[in-house]
C-alpha cells in the first residue's frame, strides 16, 4: 500500500512542473542547511537557537534569490551556448554577492557579534559554490526533462507509425482476401457457362437423360464450390475430389472419349493448395483437346514432393493440331482460367512459386506448378478423408 502511495506521489510530481520545481528546491536547500549545520555549527560547537536560526534563514533567503536566477536561465535558454554561459555566470556571481551580504548581516544581527566583513571573501566563495551547484542541478534537471519529453514524442510517433502500419497491413490483407475471392469466384460463371451450353446441346439432341444427369452433377459440383471457403487452402486429396465431381460432368458428355490418369504420391496427398486450382487447367484440356478430337484423349496428373516443393504436372495428349509454344507462354494470350491461376498464385505466394506451360513432343500441353510445402497438421483426418473419397 505504501509503495503504491509513493509511486502515485512520484507520478504526480513528474506530471506537474511547478510541484516538481518546489520539491527539488526544498530538497536542495535542506541539503545545504544540513551540510552547513554539520560542517559549521556542530564542528565549532555553536549549537544554540541563534546559530540554528541563521542556518535556517540563510536557506530561506537563498531560495528567494533562486527565483530571479531561474527567470534569467529560462529567459535566455534559447540563446547561443556562449551567450547563455556568460549570462548564467554573471547572474550567479551577482546573486551570490547579494546573498553573501545578507548572510553576513543576518549573522551579525542574530549572533550579536562584531563585524565579519574582513571574512566576506570566504562567505562569497561558499555562496558562489552553492549557487553554481544549484545552476548545475537546474540545468541537469532541465536537460533531463527535455530528453524525457523528446523520448515521449519519439515513442508516440513510433506508436502512431506502428498503428498506421497495422492499418495498412490490415487494409492490404483485406484487399488481398478480396482479390483472392474475386479470382476464385470468377471460375464459377466461366465454368457454369460452358456446362450450361453443354446441357443445352444435350437437350437439343433430345438426350434428356444425359442432360438431367449432368444437371444433377453440376448441382453437386456447385454445392461443393459454395461449401468451401474461396480463400482457403485444402489438402490435395480434396482438390482431387473436386476434380472428380467436375470430371463426372464431362464424362456424361464425352463418355469413353475421356480418359483419366491420376498418380499422386503418398507424401503429396496432405499438401495444401488453393481450392479449385487445377480445375481450370483440366477444363482447358477438355475444351481444346477432348472436345476437338474425335478419338478423345487422356488427361494426366502427377503430384510429387521434390526438393521440399509440391510439384504438380498436368498434361493432355493433344488435339492433333500443332500448338504455338510462344503463344501459350504469353500471359495475355492465355484464356481466363489459366490467367486466373497465375493471378491467384501471385497473390498467395508472391514470387515463391512456379507456373509453366510447355508443349509436349507429342503435341499435348503440359502444365507444371511448383508450390511451397504446406502440410495439413491433421494428417490422420486427411488420410481418413482420402480413403473415404477413394471408397466413394
Amino acid at each position: 500500500m505504501s509503495e503504491h502511495f509513493l509511486q502515485q506521489k512520484i507520478n504526480s510530481l513528474s506530471e506537474n512542473p511547478v510541484y516538481l520545481f518546489w520539491f527539488l528546491q526544498i530538497c536542495f536547500w535542506s541539503l545545504v542547511s544540513l551540510i552547513s549545520l554539520i560542517s559549521l555549527t556542530l564542528w565549532y560547537a555553536q549549537i544554540d537557537v541563534a546559530h540554528l536560526n541563521h542556518t535556517l534563514l540563510q536557506s530561506v533567503v537563498g531560495i528567494v534569490f533562486t527565483l530571479p536566477l531561474y527567470w534569467v536561465f529560462m529567459r535566455y535558454w534559447n540563446k547561443p551556448i556562449f551567450t547563455r554561459a556568460l549570462i548564467s555566470i554573471a547572474s550567479v556571481l551577482l546573486v551570490s554577492f547579494i546573498w553573501s551580504v545578507i548572510r553576513v548581516e543576518l549573522y551579525i544581527e542574530l549572533i550579536a557579534t562584531e563585524t565579519l566583513w574582513e571574512d566576506f571573501g570566504g562567505w562569497y566563495f561558499s555562496s558562489i559554490f552553492i549557487y553554481l551547484c544549484w545552476a548545475g542541478f537546474f540545468h541537469g534537471i532541465r536537460y533531463y526533462q527535455l530528453l524525457q519529453f523528446e523520448h515521449e514524442i519519439m515513442l508516440k510517433k513510433q506508436e502512431e507509425a506502428k498503428a498506421e502500419q497495422l492499418k495498412r497491413l490490415s487494409a492490404q490483407s483485406v484487399a488481398r482476401d478480396a482479390k483472392i475471392k474475386m479470382l476464385r469466384y470468377q471460375l464459377n460463371p466461366h465454368f457454369l457457362c460452358n456446362t450450361l451450353n453443354a446441357i443445352n446441346s444435350l437437350i437439343e439432341c433430345e438426350q434428356s437423360e444425359k442432360a438431367q444427369q449432368m444437371t444433377v452433377q453440376l448441382s453437386k459440383f456447385l454445392r461443393y464450390s459454395l461449401d468451401n471457403n474461396p480463400d482457403a487452402k485444402m489438402a490435395l486429396v480434396f482438390e482431387i475430389k473436386a476434380l472428380n465431381l467436375y470430371l463426372e460432368i464431362e464424362k456424361t458428355r464425352f463418355g469413353e472419349r475421356l480418359q483419366i490418369d491420376f498418380l499422386v504420391s503418398q507424401g503429396a496427398e496432405s499438401a495444401l493448395i488453393p481450392s479449385l486450382l487445377l480445375q481450370p487447367i483440366i477444363e482447358n484440356s477438355m475444351k481444346h483437346v477432348i472436345a476437338k478430337n474425335e478419338a478423345g484423349g487422356t488427361i494426366s496428373l502427377r503430384a510429387n514432393i521434390i526438393d521440399n516443393m509440391l510439384v504438380l504436372e498436368l498434361s493432355d495428349t493433344g488435339s492433333g493440331k500443332p500448338i504455338d509454344g510462344n503463344k501459350i507462354k504469353s500471359k495475355t494470350a492465355r484464356g481466363v482460367g489459366l490467367r486466373n491461376i497465375d493471378d491467384r498464385l501471385k497473390v498467395l505466394y508472391g514470387d515463391d512459386y512456379t507456373f509453366h506451360l510447355n508443349v509436349k513432343p507429342s503435341g499435348g500441353l503440359k502444365t507444371t506448378i511448383k508450390l511451397p510445402i504446406e502440410n495439413n497438421d491433421e494428417a490422420d483426418i486427411v488420410n481418413q478423408a482420402y480413403h473415404t473419397i477413394k471408397a466413394s
